[in-house]
C-alpha cells in the first residue's frame, strides 16, 4: 500500500528531471540519472571556463563535442551541420530574455570525422566539433546547441545525450553543453530558482514564496501549541461554568467545512476585525500575513486532540503535584506539558502540514504583489507562466519541492506522531 500511494509522487520526482516529462511511452530512467552523464557534464562545464558543477563559458575557452551517428546501409554519407543557436531558455521569465546569447560570440569548428566502424547494419561514423568564446570580456551562462543530420542517421552515442529530437528528426538539440552537473540533473529545479524574480523588487519570488510560507506555517504551529495545549487542559482538567456547553460548540465547529465560512471571515478581515485593527493604526487585514495569520492562529480540532491526550493521563500525577505545593500553572508547565511531548509532536506535524498546504484561504487573502505569495499560490501562478506553453518540467518540480519539508517534517517526528494518535484515543 506505501509503494502504491507514494507510486504517484515518485513518477512525478523522475518525471521532475526529465527535458519532456510527458513523453510517451514514460521512462523510469531519465539520462539525468547515468553517471557516465554526470562526468561529461562536468569535464564540459569545466571545459567552458566555469566550475564543474555550475558551468559557464568564458572568453577564450573552447569545449569539444563527439556524436556518433549510425549511417544505415545502402545510404550515402553526409557532412552534419552544426550551429549555436540563439534561444532563450524557456517559457516565463526565461522567454523574455535580451542577453547575452552564446550565438553572439561562439565559434564553431569545422566538423571532421574521427573515426569510422563497420558493423552489419551499416557504418558507425564519429564526428568531432569545437565550440569558442570568441569575445574578449563576455561570459554567457548557458550554451545551445542543433545538430542537423540526414533523417535516415540514428544517434548511438554523444559526449552528453541530446534534451529532445526535432524536425521530425532531423536535428538533435541541447539546452545548454555547458551547464555543469547540477543545472544538468535539476535541469527544471535550476529554472524555477532562475527564471522567476519580481519585477517591482528584483527577488527571486520562488525563494520569496517558501520564505513565506515557513514564516506562515512556523507561526501558525507556535500559537496551536501555545492555545490547544492551554484550551485542552482546561477543558480535561478544569471546572467552570460552561464548560461541556463550550465543548460541544467547538465540536459543532469542527463539523462546518472552511468553504462555509470564508465569506463571514473575509468580511471579518476586511473590515479589520470589526474596526479593532484602527486602535493601532492599521485598516484592513486584506492582503497582509497578519490577516492570514490571525485567522488561524488555532484550530478546535488541535484543541480536541490537546483535550483527549490530558484526559488520558492519570490524576495521581497532579494530585502529587498538588500536595507537594505545586500551583496550577506549576502542574501544567512542569509536570503535565512534559509528559504531552508525543501529542505535541503530532499537533506540530498535523499543523505545519495544514498551513503549508493551505491553498485556497491564502488564495483569498493574498492577492498582490507576487511577493506576498505562499508558496502554494505562487505554483498557481506557474500554470500561467509555464502551463500555457505546455511546459510542464517546472510546475513538476516546484510541486516536488513543495513536499519535500513535509517529508522532512515526518520523518523527524515521525514517532512523536504515530504515539500521540495512539494515546489521544485512548480515552474519550
Amino acid at each position: 500500500l506505501s509503494i502504491l500511494f507514494m507510486g504517484p509522487l515518485l513518477f512525478a520526482t523522475l518525471s521532475s528531471l526529465k527535458d519532456n516529462p510527458t513523453e510517451w511511452p514514460p521512462s523510469l530512467t531519465p539520462h539525468q540519472l547515468s553517471p557516465r552523464n554526470w562526468v561529461a557534464a562536468y569535464r564540459l562545464g569545466r571545459q567552458g571556463g566555469g566550475s564543474g558543477w555550475f558551468g559557464s563559458f568564458h572568453p577564450g575557452h573552447t569545449l569539444t563535442m563527439e556524436v556518433t551517428y549510425l549511417v544505415p546501409a545502402g545510404s550515402q554519407e553526409q557532412m552534419i551541420q552544426v550551429a549555436v543557436p540563439r534561444r532563450v531558455p524557456g517559457a516565463g521569465a526565461g522567454a523574455v530574455r535580451t542577453g547575452p546569447f552564446a550565438s553572439d560570440v561562439a565559434v564553431v569548428s569545422p566538423v571532421e570525422v574521427i573515426r569510422r566502424e563497420e558493423r552489419e547494419d551499416g557504418v558507425a561514423v564519429t564526428y568531432r566539433f569545437s565550440i569558442t568564446n570568441g569575445s574578449e570580456d563576455v561570459v554567457v551562462d548557458r550554451v545551445p546547441l542543433d545538430v542537423t543530420k540526414p533523417q535516415e542517421y540514428v544517434l548511438l552515442d554523444s559526449t552528453l545525450p541530446p534534451n529532445r529530437v526535432e524536425r521530425r528528426g532531423r536535428v538533435h538539440s541541447w539546452n545548454n553543453v555547458t551547464s555543469g552537473v547540477i543545472p544538468y540533473v535539476f535541469y527544471n529545479y535550476h529554472r524555477v530558482f532562475t527564471e522567476n524574480y519580481s519585477r517591482t523588487t528584483g527577488r527571486n519570488l520562488f525563494l520569496t514564496w517558501i520564505g513565506n510560507s515557513f514564516l506562515v506555517a512556523g507561526i501558525k504551529v507556535l500559537s496551536t501549541l501555545a492555545f490547544a495545549s492551554l484550551a485542552g487542559y482546561a477543558l480535561a482538567r478544569m471546572r467552570f461554568p460552561g464548560k461541556n456547553a463550550l465543548f460541544v460548540f467547538m465540536l459543532f465547529s469542527m463539523m462546518l467545512p472552511n468553504q462555509v465560512l470564508f465569506i463571514s471571515n473575509y468580511l471579518v478581515l476586511r473590515d479589520g476585525i470589526f474596526g479593532l485593527s484602527r486602535l493601532w493604526g492599521g485598516g484592513s487585514l486584506l492582503n497582509t500575513f497578519t490577516g492570514l495569520i490571525l485567522s488561524g492562529l488555532v484550530g478546535s480540532s488541535a484543541v480536541f486532540i490537546m483535550r483527549q491526550f490530558f484526559i488520558s493521563l492519570p490524576r495521581e500525577l497532579e494530585e502529587s503535584a498538588r500536595i507537594d505545593g505545586a500551583t496550577p500553572w506549576q502542574t501544567f508547565t512542569r509536570v503535565v506539558l512534559p509528559l504531552a511531548k508525543p501529542a505535541l509532536g503530532a499537533l506540530t506535524i498535523l499543523t505545519f502540514q495544514g498551513a503549508w498546504n493551505d491553498f485556497f484561504w491564502p488564495l483569498v487573502v493574498l492577492t498582490a504583489p507576487q511577493d506576498k505569495f505562499t508558496l502554494t499560490v505562487g505554483l498557481l501562478s506557474f500554470r500561467l507562466t509555464y502551463g500555457v506553453a505546455f511546459d510542464w518540467g517546472p510546475i513538476l518540480a516546484g510541486a516536488v519541492i513543495s513536499a519535500v519539508p513535509i517529508i522532512i517534517l515526518f520523518a523527524v517526528f515521525q514517532r512523536s506522531f504515530v504515539e500521540g494518535i495512539s494515546f489521544t484515543g485512548i480515552k474519550g
